[in-house]
């Protein structure tokens, strides 16, 4: 089976404005931070510049790891559910010790620009819960957090076998339409398995009959399974406003984007059937030129000229999901 990627792992960014900065809070606000560390006395004014979580140095513990004593310190506190930072200067293998701790506290270690950031979220292939941005590093904020929440792991991407289409009748079919412009070779992963997905292409191209809109994806019908950030997946139809989807590009790229809106309207379909080493899967997508799959080369192509034998882009993976979860159990989808 093709190579899926690097597990995604998404982690909560938050600023340390400690001395209380406004350029930095604004500048965290801007990049799209998760909360901003600042003194009790400093909330208010940084709650007055946008709406973001905050956290005080009462929230955290935080500890500098020089002995073994401090490393266990940490490890009690994680144990008790409390959160943990782990002050600059860190190494890996305490880390991974921490990250092994059981218990449900937080870890997050301070970071002083991308590559330390980008450690920290692998490390154990799990990567510490969050990361703590210093002053010293405001400059590398917006590329920190692009690097670490909007862009994500590379999906293993391989060509599948057009092996039927047909017409299924009128059904519900989704239109999310995402808050990002989205680009050629762009899309998500759908399908009627989630061990099976197809890239189904985001509506950038033009075309003589309606104009582009490429904020939109046409995904599919409303019981497909989607592609989600951290491994998960979910039902089309219960994508919302605000919910975060995983787009993916004809090179496996992935980027995070959030829901503006989804439509659900009745639709003539299509099932479309492929297979690919060995395996068969299939989705079903509303029966309309502008709805395309992307093509071995990278290019879209409409599902209304897609034929026997075409190559698509595709997504192998195990079968197996509760409630949107990975789990391990004999499952068929047919």
């Amino acid at each position: 089976m093709a190579n899926n990627g690097v597990k995604l792992v998404m982690k909560d960014i938050v600023v340390k404005a400690i001395p209380y900065d406004k350029k930095l809070v604004t500048l965290a606000l801007e990049s799209g931070a998760d909360a901003i560390l600042t003194e009790q006395d400093k909330i208010k004014e940084v709650t007055s510049l946008g709406r973001i979580s905050t956290l005080t140095p009462k929230d955290i513990h935080t500890i500098s790891l020089k002995e073994k004593k401090d490393e266990q310190e940490a490890a009690q506190y994680l144990k008790q559910g409390e959160m943990v930072v782990i002050e600059k200067g860190w190494e890996i293998i305490p880390i991974e010790n921490l990250l092994a701790t059981p218990g449900s506290g937080k870890l997050g270690v301070e970071v002083e620009d991308l590559h330390q950031a980008k450690v920290a979220s692998g490390i154990l292939e799990r990567g510490v819960d969050f990361l703590v941005i210093l002053p010293q590093a405001a400059p590398l904020i917006k590329q920190i957090v692009k690097e670490i929440k909007i862009t994500g792991e590379k999906i293993g991407l391989i060509p599948a076998t057009i092996t039927d289409i047909k017409p299924v009748g009128l059904g519900h079919r989704v239109c999310v339409d995402t808050c990002s412009i989205l680009s050629t070779g762009q899309g998500m992963l759908v399908g009627n398995s989630s061990g099976f997905t197809f890239l189904v292409h985001a509506e950038t191209e033009e075309n003589p009959y309606v104009a582009s809109r490429p904020f939109r994806i046409n995904a599919g019908a409303v019981h497909s399974y989607v592609i989600r950030p951290k491994d998960k997946t979910s039902y089309l139809e219960e994508l919302k406003a605000g919910d975060e989807v995983l787009i993916v590009d004809k090179e496996g790229n992935t980027m995070l984007c959030s829901v503006g809106r989804v439509k659900i309207e009745i639709r003539p379909l299509l099932i479309i059937s492929a297979e690919c080493e060995g395996k068969k899967g299939d989705v079903i997508l509303q029966n309309a030129e502008t709805i395309r799959l992307v093509a071995k080369d990278g290019k879209p192509i409409s599902v209304v000229s897609l034929k026997q034998g075409d190559q698509v882009l595709v997504r192998l993976d195990e079968a197996g999901r509760h409630f949107g979860m990975r789990i391990k159990e004999d499952i068929k989808e047919k």
